[in-house]
């Protein structure tokens, strides 16, 4: 699909650089980059939501303190 955008003049002459010095085409050169922003935007929502269940640790969601020495015990130490 064609499409056309608008960026700064000086945003649009580095594109320009890179994409000559690594031999790319300027449209495959946009579509890295908007593959690798996307992919990393994806990421980001996956840690997020993430974060959102278990980053927020509370009293509540904490792991019984005899509980929690129970399964340590049961692993078996090793070396690392």
């Amino acid at each position: 699909m064609k499409t056309a955008i608008s960026i700064p003049d000086d945003l649009f002459s580095a594109a320009e650089r890179v994409a000559k010095r690594l031999g790319l085409s300027r449209s495959e050169l946009y579509r890295r980059a908007l593959g690798a922003f996307l992919e990393g935007h994806s990421e980001r929502i996956v840690t997020q939501a993430l974060d959102a269940v278990y980053g927020a640790r509370s009293e509540q969601s904490r792991l019984d303190p005899v509980l929690e020495h129970l399964q340590r015990a049961s692993v078996p130490r090793e070396q690392w």
